[in-house]
Order: C-alpha cells, then sequence, then structure tokens
C-alpha cells in the first residue's frame, strides 16, 4: 500500500506544470519582493494590509498601510492604470491577505499576495521598521 504521501496518485508532470505556472500568477515571495525593493525594480505597490496599529508597529520599508477593512470603492481612484498590487499581512495564521486580495479584485485591480507575509519577512532575516 503505497503512503499517504502520493495517496491520491500525483498528478503527471504537464498537469503538475501548469498548477504550478498557474500559481505563480497569483503569489510571489518575500525573497522576490526583497530583491525588487533593493535593485531599484519596482513595479507593484506592495500593501500592508494589516490593521494599522499593528502595523505601525513594523512594517516592509516602502510598503503602504492599508488595512484590508479600508480597500473599498472609495479607495478605488488610489488604484492607478494597470498597478499590480501585493499585499502581505502577518503570515500564515493571518487571512487579511486572502480579503485584501478578494476586495481588490473585485475592483478590477492586478493582485498578488506575498506568501509567508512578516513571518516570512523575518525568516528570511530581512528587516521592518517602525514609526512608532
Amino acid at each position: 500500500m503505497p503512503s499517504t504521501v502520493i495517496r491520491p496518485t500525483p498528478a503527471p508532470g504537464d498537469e503538475a506544470l501548469a498548477h504550478f505556472q498557474q500559481l505563480l500568477r497569483f503569489e510571489t515571495d518575500c525573497w522576490d519582493v526583497h530583491y525588487a525593493l533593493n535593485n531599484n525594480l519596482v513595479d507593484f505597490v506592495l500593501l500592508d494590509v494589516r490593521t494599522e496599529e499593528v502595523a505601525h508597529r513594523g512594517f516592509i520599508e516602502g510598503a503602504t498601510i492599508i488595512p484590508h477593512s479600508k480597500i473599498n470603492q472609495q479607495r478605488k481612484s488610489d488604484c492607478l492604470g494597470d498597478t499590480v498590487f501585493v499585499v502581505y499581512c502577518a503570515g500564515p495564521p493571518c487571512n487579511a491577505i486572502e480579503k485584501a486580495a478578494i476586495k481588490l479584485a473585485r475592483l478590477g485591480r492586478p493582485v498578488e499576495k506575498m506568501i509567508g507575509g512578516v513571518t516570512g519577512w523575518l525568516n528570511e532575516s530581512f528587516e521592518l521598521i517602525s514609526d512608532i
């Protein structure tokens, strides 16, 4: 009997390729964001979507703080052209990232999530800044 690791049977290579290529259209990682921010390759808006109180204690330099609860139709004017938004929150136990991505997508905006959030950022030994 096969292990639970390969039950159900894994997808064949062509299906796996399609799945993982598609996945990368929806997410990026902390390393890629850090590299872009530090090498003048910023072609996206980085959004910290945690509460303002929490975010101001420590956030990624260059990020804009807009809590997911404040993303709405009125803020659509802040979303220029085809700007790509990259959203992040605290990390795996937080679903603010998905809430923000849904709201931005409903506004017709291209959006990716930064997997790992602040937890992933700190795990890579990258620094946060604070304005408190």
